[in-house]
Parts: structure tokens; C-alpha cells; sequence
């Protein structure tokens, strides 16, 4: 028995009905992604149509929640900062300078991660960001970046859709293609 017929076995154990439950939320666990689910459904036995399905819709769900999440922490934001800005004018006191991070410390690494993406968005934009993303970074990560960085959230969940359903669809065919080798 080869590790494909173990792992198939093993899925076989779970009713048919939740087996694409698991690769759905196989699918919202960022590096595993709609690519990764649909891989796993596919060697674990499921049809590669019901094993992509699954994982997009696992994948497309889990950023739908984190854009919407974002865009409301964004929304947040430029509410107190706006509060804030009128009340230092009313008061007819200048901005305090913003605190600087030293060399080592975490908040100046995430500035150089924020500023990787600003040149990454403003060279490729939301279109490319979304598609070339998953090769660098979880569809998580990416979108809930384009989500505090003000885009809108229907333009990052009409690419980050487009893109989820394009590289799972991808790898669902390349992994299909590989078992029916093996086989």
C-alpha cells in the first residue's frame, strides 16, 4: 500500500458528506490556502471538482471575513484620527511628533514589510497584487494589507476571488495530472 491508498483510507474513515467540510476549512489556514485544500482533498480521494469547490470556498470565505474585519479596523482608524486631528485644531495646538523605533525593534521591521507592499501595490495594484500575492504571501496577508491600506472591499474580494479560483484551479489540475500518472 502506498502513502496515497494510506491517506485515502484515512479519509474514507470520515463520512462522505463532511470530508469536503474538512478541505473547506483546510482552505482558510493561511500557507494552505485554496491550492494546498484541494491538494489534500485530491489525494485524500474526493473528486477534484468537489475537492476544488471546498477549497475556494473555504479560502474565499476566511478573506472575505479578514477584508471585512479589515476595512472596519481601517474605517476605525480614520475616525480617531480624524476626531483627533479636530480637536488639536480647535484647541489651536500643532501635531506631537510621531514616536520613532529603534533599529531591532518589531515595529520598524513591520514599517519595512508595509512599505515592501505600498511599492508592490503601487507598481502592480490590486489586480496584480492579488494574483502574484500567493507566490510571496497568504491571500490572507495580501488582502487584509489592501483592506487597511483603503482599498475598496468589494474591488479586493472580486480579485482576491478571481485569483483564489484561478490558482486553485491550477493546482487542482496539475495534482489531478500527477495522481492519474502515479496511478
Amino acid at each position: 500500500m502506498n502513502l496515497i491508498d494510506a491517506f485515502q483510507n484515512l479519509v474514507a474513515q470520515v463520512p462522505e458528506w463532511l470530508q469536503p467540510v474538512i478541505v473547506a476549512l483546510a482552505g482558510t489556514v493561511p500557507f494552505i490556502e485554496g491550492e494546498g485544500a484541494s491538494a489534500i482533498g485530491i489525494v485524500g480521494g474526493i473528486p477534484p471538482v468537489i475537492a476544488a469547490v471546498a477549497a475556494i470556498i473555504g479560502n474565499f470565505v476566511c478573506v472575505a471575513a479578514l477584508v471585512l474585519l479589515g476595512s472596519g479596523a481601517r474605517a476605525m482608524v480614520d475616525r480617531t484620527r480624524q476626531r483627533q486631528s479636530a480637536a488639536v485644531g480647535a484647541a489651536g495646538q500643532g501635531q506631537a511628533a510621531p514616536g520613532h523605533a529603534s533599529a531591532g525593534d518589531p515595529a520598524d521591521r513591520g514599517n519595512v514589510r508595509r512599505a515592501k507592499f505600498a511599492r508592490a501595490f503601487e507598481r502592480y495594484g490590486v489586480p496584480g497584487v492579488s494574483l502574484l500575492g500567493p507566490l510571496l504571501l497568504p491571500t490572507q496577508f495580501t488582502a487584509t494589507m489592501l483592506a487597511a491600506s483603503g482599498v475598496g472591499k468589494a474591488r479586493i474580494l472580486l480579485w482576491q476571488a478571481i485569483a483564489i479560483i484561478a490558482w486553485t484551479t491550477v493546482t487542482t489540475l496539475i495534482i489531478t495530472g500527477v495522481i492519474s500518472v502515479i496511478r
